[in-house]
């Protein structure tokens, strides 16, 4: 059997971050939850990802500051912006993923349908896997 890629996410809410690990096991990726920055930062150093997932909007600490983290650690990982922000915000937000040289997927924008992520999700797997 192949390998699933290991997709870390992060969001504040915990059903969310179900959601997306619901989405993500439907998609053949093992997910891996962070519950908060320090946990985010400390398995990606320690066990690197093949994809990230995070949320925007988080206590002590925001998306920007997490795509930052990526570009500094020279991440390849491709990297979804999950959010509840407004588009505007979630699209700039996206665009300095791009500009700090990130591999950017998607963005979706909360509430996200479980078809739109898991295909989103099986389209990025391919690559992963292939």
């Amino acid at each position: 059997m192949a390998r699933r890629p290991r997709l870390l996410l992060i969001d504040d809410e915990p059903a969310l971050a179900a959601f997306l690990a619901d989405a993500a096991r439907l998609s053949a990726f093992e997910p891996v939850i962070a519950t908060d920055h320090h946990d985010f930062r400390e398995i990606f150093r320690n066990e690197p990802p093949d994809m990230v997932a995070i949320d925007l909007g988080m206590p002590g600490m925001d998306g920007v500051e997490l795509l930052r983290f990526l570009a500094e650690h020279e991440a390849k990982q491709p990297v979804l912006i999950v959010s509840g922000f407004e588009p505007r915000v979630v699209d700039t937000a996206f665009r300095l993923g791009h500009e700090l040289g990130l591999k950017m997927v998607g963005p979706l924008n909360k509430p996200a349908r479980l078809s739109t992520l898991e295909s989103l999700l099986a389209k990025v797997r391919e690559r992963l896997v292939a």
